[in-house]
């Protein structure tokens, strides 16, 4: 086990702003804030190709107290990893220590559709960011002979953070799991059913094992869709939606995850429906029980439920409330309230 008891009771929540278009910069902030006088720990921004997340962070960390801030996930492609820990010191410092980064390589859609890079040897290159933004805000100098970087003789004009910067790693499949466990502080997890976030915290324990460190110090973060609303036929609309979005539109990225949990056939017909242009046949080929699987939905109760469900497997530190992309404000405020740690 990678830990002795982990439930409900030991897990924090946090929230994931919502990565989807919004009207304006303060309407992030306004949800961060909200989401700090709810009592969630941390507000993260995964960067797709929206706001940047270091901007709005910056936002964020000036108008807010105490809530952790967190970029999850600044990808490996779109920076060079000096530069990534030259803004993780920058917003550390901004945040009086309260900054947590995330790492990873989104996926080939994004990566070579918006940032026109070629999506090459993503685990190599996230180890390798991982190891020289560490080096970076060491505050020594940098010298690093890698298989995907070489850079040296630099180090940072500024001092380093006085509280080390905690690094997370993202990652769906085995590997990319393994990767975490052996070199990151944290892992990230997103799309995964109960029996999936199982199956690769295994991959966990043998990346840590790999590592020779202990599994209890690599920190997991679960993204959990979630949409709590009175009207919990919408909460499912908007969950479906979401899904077959991300599993019909991009790539072969997240139909490989859900085809790798059980879902093979349902991962195809979304794909297949989307792809031939007919929306509502991939929305009809996701099942209420896939919902349940992959996120909390529904009615404010019944979200809460799932969300208690998530909380309690063992090895989960941290469940981050996450929102579908059509979500209006108003969807976003009923889902952050009905599951803030309060309740």
């Amino acid at each position: 086990m990678v830990r002795a008891s982990v439930g409900p009771a030991m897990t924090d929540r946090t929230v994931h702003l919502p990565v989807a278009a919004q009207p304006s910069l303060d309407a992030l902030v306004s949800l961060a804030q909200r989401a700090e006088s709810r009592g969630y720990r941390r507000a993260w921004l995964p960067e797709t190709w929206g706001r940047d997340a270091a901007t709005v962070l910056s936002a964020v960390a000036e108008r807010t107290d105490d809530i952790g801030i967190g970029p999850s996930i600044l990808n490996v492609y779109s920076r060079s990893p000096a530069l990534v820990g030259q803004t993780a010191a920058t917003l550390q410092e901004l945040s009086g220590g309260r900054l947590r980064l995330g790492l990873g390589p989104s996926g080939p859609a994004v990566i070579e559709g918006w940032h026109g890079q070629r999506f090459e040897r993503p685990l190599r290159r996230t180890r390798e960011y991982v190891e020289i933004v560490r080096a970076v805000l060491s505050g020594e100098t940098v010298n690093y002979d890698g298989d995907v970087f070489t850079l040296g003789g630099f180090r940072l004009r500024c001092g380093p953070p006085e509280a080390p910067v905690p690094i997370d790693a993202a990652g769906m499949g085995p590997k990319s799991v393994e990767l975490a466990g052996r070199f990151a502080d944290g892992w990230h997890a997103l799309m995964l059913t109960p029996d999936g976030v199982r199956d690769r915290l295994a991959d966990l324990r043998r990346g840590a094992d790999l590592g020779g460190r202990d599994p209890d110090d690599v920190r997991v973060t679960l993204s959990l869709t979630c949409a709590a609303l009175d009207d919990g036929d919408r909460a499912r609309r908007l969950a479906r939606q979401h899904l077959a979005f991300y599993v019909g539109a991009m790539g072969t990225f997240y139909r490989e995850a859900l085809a790798r949990q059980g879902y093979e056939e349902t991962a195809e017909a979304v794909a297949t429906a989307w792809g031939s242009g007919d929306r509502e046949a991939a929305l009809a080929a996701i099942d209420d029980d896939l919902l349940t699987d992959l996120g909390a939905v529904g009615t404010p109760e019944d979200a809460r439920e799932q969300l208690r469900a998530f909380e309690a497997i063992e090895g989960v530190d941290s469940v981050a409330v996450s929102f579908p992309r059509g979500a209006e404000p108003s969807d976003l405020d009923a889902t952050v309230d009905a599951l803030a740690p309060e309740h």
